[in-house]
């Protein structure tokens, strides 16, 4: 199988996989008990947020004349981490949550589907395609981070 198609098929299947289970409700009890202590939701907090802001280096790989050497690396390790990342979510909470929490979660999926389609597969010439394609991607970025560092504070505002 191409690499195209394994990330397609891998982040296919973890994707669907979170939505199984939120949908039929099928709950790992061990984790969701530790989901329920404070002090674990925080350091998978910690550890989901540095994951986004991980996800970041890419965009200062292609931007920067020093690390673009490294661009087509880092494009690698960033659609892997990517189609990875219902794991790293579904660690810290299996379920959407409420509010912003969900708008949070429904737009995380939503850029992380979009980055599993991404333009290997579309393989379109038309540079508005790409164009389109990187900005909504990168937007969504922007506002998954925004809401990352909303939800930080608010976390620990009310402690």
């Amino acid at each position: 199988m191409k690499k195209t198609g394994s990330f397609v098929l891998i982040g296919s299947i973890l994707f669907l996989a979170y939505i199984l289970q939120y949908i039929l409700n099928i709950r790992w009890t061990i984790l969701y008990d530790l989901q329920l202590n404070e002090n674990y939701k925080r350091w998978s907090g910690a550890f989901v947020s540095a994951f986004i802001l991980f996800q970041w280096i890419l965009t200062f790989t292609r931007i920067s004349k020093k690390l673009r050497m490294y661009a087509i690396q880092f494009t690698y390790i960033h659609k892997w981490i990517g189609i990875l990342s219902p794991i790293f979510f579904y660690l810290h909470a299996m379920e959407f949550g409420y509010g912003y929490l969900a708008l949070l979660s429904y737009i995380f999926f939503i850029n992380m589907i979009l980055g599993t389609i991404n333009l290997d597969i579309i393989k379109s010439t038309k540079n508005w395609v790409f164009q389109s394609w990187m900005i909504t991607h990168v937007a969504l970025s922007f506002f998954i981070t925004f809401l990352v560092l909303f939800h930080i504070g608010v976390v620990f505002y009310y402690k």
